[in-house]
């Protein structure tokens, strides 16, 4: 062991750092607690109570807060929150910690929410970013019990235990280095909600005439789908037919942020099944594919990709279809965006079954119509539309390596492996 460090329970850390339960970190007036059980109906100008979903990567949400009565929340007074408050779910994204400001005072919780409030002493912000690393959302992750809803005891939570510097200062040198690189990380994401913003807009306006490019002129066709591309829905592959190698089998889920991702599948079927009987499943390089089950309408223009040599083979399966356009009257990009606006979205909604997760099939998207151009000024529009995303790829690589920096520098600072004071 390098000279100046000592071993602990949670890890090599300083000799002048120590380890801590997360309950002698906080008030002993507000010890470690979870929110109002039952918050009852909405209440106007109500008390604003935070939920699970309301923390979302350390940012906490305002928009949708749901409200609860005073008197409710009055009844749990240990969770009402204070600026410099840390709160945590302790369902699904443990380790997801979101700071608390003056915003928010006065607010409370939902049961499924953690309230940590940091006493003096101890830096707020720096106790956040020990607690979203990494390493210490697995040992969270581990400490979680339950079947069917897996959920962070309290107990276990106060008894949790990190490893931090004794000194503000060094806590504020270690907490100001991370979250430069959070601010970076913000100003990347509202910049690619942006770029998305611009071009949900940009298809609007392109996919309908209302904005035609330059050159370009004469009336557009009104065309159902079934006119203009063949398309085919995924067979209903069994569970008992799935191998470890063969074939590749696409799922909804191979399917994310207009990409297809197949690499990391377990989901195979047999070369003879594939090449037999499930041969006219197999996909063809530039079919549109699209997931057509258990998906959201906010999240659908996530779910549609283009078919590249790189992909094949692989086999359709349930939940998803693919598109084939008529090679004189569609292009294939253009309908890859077509399917990914708002104008298909507004089509397919209606019709398709379920409400928060939605389902649909051919005979559903046989009811679509779409706007078409001559080819030439589909072509024009699709490569508008398509320099548009690769700048949004571009974006999004940017910030997956700012992200990839502080996962690097979070396992540095704190653990002491490298100082700054």
């Amino acid at each position: 062991m390098k000279s100046g460090y000592k071993q602990t329970e949670v890890g090599v850390i300083p000799e002048d750092w120590d380890v801590f339960s997360l309950s002698s970190l906080t008030e002993p007036q507000r010890p470690i607690s979870y929110g109002i059980v039952q918050t009852g109906p909405n209440v106007p100008n109500g008390v604003r109570c935070l939920r699970v979903l309301d923390i979302q990567d350390g940012r906490i949400n305002k928009a949708e807060l749901i409200t609860t009565s005073r008197k409710i929340s009055d009844s749990y007074r240990r969770t009402v929150l204070k600026a410099g408050d840390l709160v945590m779910p302790l369902r699904g994204k443990v380790g997801d910690v979101g700071l608390v400001d003056a915003e928010l005072d006065g607010a409370n919780l939902t049961r499924g929410v953690a309230l940590i409030a940091i006493q003096t002493g101890w830096l707020p912000v720096f106790c956040q970013q020990v607690i979203s690393a990494a390493s210490t959302r697995r040992r969270l992750e581990q400490a979680m019990n339950g079947s069917a809803l897996q959920e962070l005891p309290i107990a276990s939570l106060r008894s949790f235990k990190i490893a931090t510097p004794k000194t503000l200062p060094e806590q504020r040198a270690i907490a100001g280095a991370l979250s430069d690189v959070d601010a970076l990380l913000g100003a990347q994401e509202a910049l690619l909600a942006k770029k998305r913003d611009l071009k949900a807009a940009a298809m609007q306006q392109l996919l309908t005439g209302e904005t035609r490019l330059p050159g370009f002129s004469g009336e557009w066709e009104v065309k159902r789908l079934p006119d203009v591309c063949w398309f085919q829905e995924g067979p209903g592959v069994r569970n008992t037919q799935f191998t470890t190698s063969g074939v590749k089998l696409l799922n909804g889920t191979n399917i994310f942020r207009g990409r297809i991702n197949l690499d990391t599948t377990e989901r195979f079927i047999a070369e003879r099944e594939a090449y037999g009987p499930y041969a006219h499943f197999l996909a063809d390089c530039g079919d549109v594919i699209i997931a057509c089950s258990g998906i959201s309408v906010e999240k659908f223009h996530e779910k549609v990709a283009v078919v590249s040599a790189k992909h094949l083979p692989f086999c359709m399966n349930t939940s998803t279809m693919r598109f084939k356009p008529d090679q004189n009257s569609l292009v294939p990009d253009y309908l890859c965006h077509f399917l990914m606006s708002d104008l298909f979205k507004d089509q397919i909604a209606p019709q398709a079954t379920g409400s928060a997760q939605l389902n649909f099939g051919p005979s559903h998207v046989s009811c679509v119509t779409l706007r078409l151009p001559s080819f030439p000024e589909q072509t024009a529009i699709a490569a508008v539309l398509s320099d548009m995303d690769a700048e949004i790829v571009a974006l999004e690589a940017q910030r997956d390596k700012t992200r990839a920096l502080k996962q690097g520098m979070m396992q540095e600072l704190l653990t002491g492996r490298i100082r700054l004071l």
